[in-house]
């Protein structure tokens, strides 16, 4: 399901916008920095239950989060310092972005904390793998691009059905699916590295 695994086929797109915004002098860590400020953004108007403007700032966050890797490779300066930082105001864009969410009115704090818990879950157990060497893997249901769309397409929604469904924000079943398949997917990502390691 995940769509982390369509990267490959979206090369041809993906390319030529990272060398038009290399004209524009954007580096990838610039990209990075926008891309988790374009989250933070996300959290403060989903907080404040603007779910339109919110559904366009996780749409900036996806789009830099999606070009950064693209210009460092097309200006061949990819590093481990760049990934790491990536990876870092990732975890951090969505805890700001879950957070908005169950902070403001869309959705009870415990389904919210429940969410969260998957999200940070299903990611670490992808980078832990290559931690103990068994490459890093970002298998399972539901990858970051995943969440993103659902957030997007599910902010769209709640949008022009504000009352919800049994009393709840679509943005709130959104996050219930968030906790749901983020901790399923954590547990395939255990099993996977669980048998790749030899001892």
């Amino acid at each position: 399901m995940t769509l982390d695994n369509y990267r490959p086929h979206v090369a041809g797109i993906v390319t030529p916008v990272a060398r038009f915004c290399i004209k524009l002098h954007l580096t990838p860590n610039a990209c990075t920095i926008l891309a988790f400020i374009a989250a933070i953004a996300a959290g403060v108007v989903f907080y404040k239950s603007w779910v339109l403007f919110g559904v366009v700032f996780v749409m900036l966050n996806g789009f830099f989060d999606a070009i950064d890797g693209a210009i460092a490779r097309e200006m061949n300066i990819a590093s481990p310092r760049g990934d790491f930082l990536d990876h870092v105001l990732d975890r951090y864009a969505d805890i700001f972005i879950v957070c908005g969410i169950f902070w403001g009115d869309l959705c009870p704090w415990y389904i919210g904390v429940f969410a969260l818990t998957g999200v940070l879950m299903s990611s670490y157990l992808g980078t832990q793998a290559q931690a103990v060497g068994a490459g890093r893997f970002y298998g399972g249901v539901l990858g970051r691009a995943d969440r993103l769309v659902l957030l997007m397409a599910g902010g769209i929604i709640a949008y022009f059905v504000p009352a919800g469904i049994y009393g709840m924000s679509i943005l709130g079943w959104a996050l219930l699916l968030f906790g749901i398949l983020g901790h399923f997917t954590a547990v395939q990502r255990f099993i996977h590295v669980w048998k790749e390691l030899k001892h």
